[in-house]
């Protein structure tokens, strides 16, 4: 008999149902389990998250590194920065809007209310690296791969990234559903869970607009640029953005992409050579989502913040993002370390970020993806009839293997 295999996401949307759901009439004893497990996995997890800096940005550093012609470098410099302008328009609408929606709602409960389920027992399991230690480790030995040869190293690194690779995906993932119907089960038993999900609903609305107006802005850009109609450019780019909304990867969808790029003019080894970086490097929609996400978890909390932390934030998130294709489940996972070191998340709140940012996950990809033709289109206009060299595909190679993760 064949296993039916069930996707994340509907695995997620069931957890948090069930946990809303039994959360009305568990006893205490029965709610305390969960607690229990949920306690020794968000160690684990704490645990893990500077592991996951090393092991997946070490190799995407080294990987971008050892090829630095000016179509890589300026391929770079665009989708990297158009993930930082992303993050900041999602922070200033999000900190305009989400306020009223959520205090509308009547959300703004403290969400560390939860923990006043105690545990039968916990196990502490520290982390060996603390988070900047950890991603400035990465981004030493990256750039010491990359410049100085170092082949026995890189070897290393490329082994040391599958373990962390198979980690979350035979231990994480699989046990993700299960952390999170128990922290959904803990805030229904304490009658937060309707005022959150309220409120969860107006917010993945509002981002799905953003994304609109995300994807308009950059074609308009790409247009004015290429002096053509962004309107035909960006219709054209509609079966990369229906595929990706489909299968929720960018990796899948890059035949289409490349397809739709070629349809918008773009010569065959600028496309070739943009859209494979691109899907590994330009996550623009999932900075949006991850940001938006974080000002409703920061206002339902009470926490404060500011422009200047949410700067920084969105400055380290779009280097994070070189090395979320690698990670199985999205972005928010290679997100977590600047989520609890920059804005100070604690393992609660970075559960139901995973669960909000899940629960829009194609249609982030949609946009990364459509967003991929925007800079591709930019890209062609500057460097027409130059391709990639060869050492440079080769680098490439490296990188779009990640996703197959």
């Amino acid at each position: 008999m064949k296993k039916i295999k069930i996707p994340l996401l509907p695995r997620i949307i069931i957890a948090i149902v069930l946990g809303i759901t039994f959360g009305q009439f568990f006893p205490e004893w029965a709610v305390r389990i969960f607690a229990t497990f949920n306690s020794i996995f968000s160690n684990f997890l704490t645990f893990l998250i500077p592991l996951i800096i090393v092991g997946l940005v070490t190799p995407a550093i080294a990987d971008i590194g050892k090829s630095a012609g000016k179509l890589l470098l300026v391929t770079v410099i665009i989708a990297y920065g158009d993930s930082v302008l992303s993050g900041l328009f999602s922070y200033f609408t999000s900190s305009s809007i989400f306020p009223s929606l959520i205090s509308s709602a009547d959300s703004v409960a403290h969400i560390d209310a939860i923990q006043n389920v105690e545990p039968f027992f916990t196990i502490n399991i520290p982390a060996i690296l603390d988070v900047m230690s950890a991603l400035i480790l990465a981004f030493v030995v990256g750039l010491g791969i990359a410049y100085l040869g170092m082949k026995t190293l890189k070897d290393v690194a490329n082994e040391f990234e599958k373990i962390i690779a198979k980690t979350i995906a035979v231990v994480i993932i699989p046990l993700l559903p299960l952390y999170i119907f128990g922290i959904f089960l803990m805030m229904s038993n304490n009658g937060q869970a309707y005022q959150i999900m309220m409120a969860f609903i107006s917010i993945i609305g509002i981002i799905f607009a953003m994304h609109v107006v995300l994807l308009l802005v950059q074609y308009c850009i790409a247009g004015a640029i290429t002096r053509r109609n962004p309107l035909k450019l960006l219709l054209k780019m509609l079966p990369a953005y229906f595929t990706a909304l489909g299968t929720s990867s960018s990796a899948a969808t890059i035949p289409v992409t490349l397809s739709s790029c070629k349809n918008n003019g773009v010569s065959n080894g600028i496309a070739g050579f943009v859209v494979p970086l691109c899907a590994t490097i330009h996550l623009s929609g999932s900075a949006m989502k991850i940001t938006a996400c974080a000002v409703a978890l920061m206002l339902m909390q009470g926490m404060p913040f500011d422009l200047g932390m949410f700067t920084g934030f969105i400055l380290m998130l779009g280097i994070m993002m070189v090395a979320a294709p690698g990670v199985p489940g999205g972005a928010i996972m290679a997100a977590l370390g600047v989520l609890q070191s920059i804005l100070g998340f604690n393992q609660e709140q970075q559960a139901l970020m995973i669960a909000l940012y899940i629960a829009m996950d194609s249609f982030g990809t949609a946009c990364n993806v459509t967003g991929d033709g925007a800079i591709a289109l930019i890209v062609d206009k500057f460097f027409r009839n130059k391709t990639a060299s060869p050492s440079e595909e080769e680098a490439l190679k490296g990188l779009t293997d990640t996703q197959n993760l």
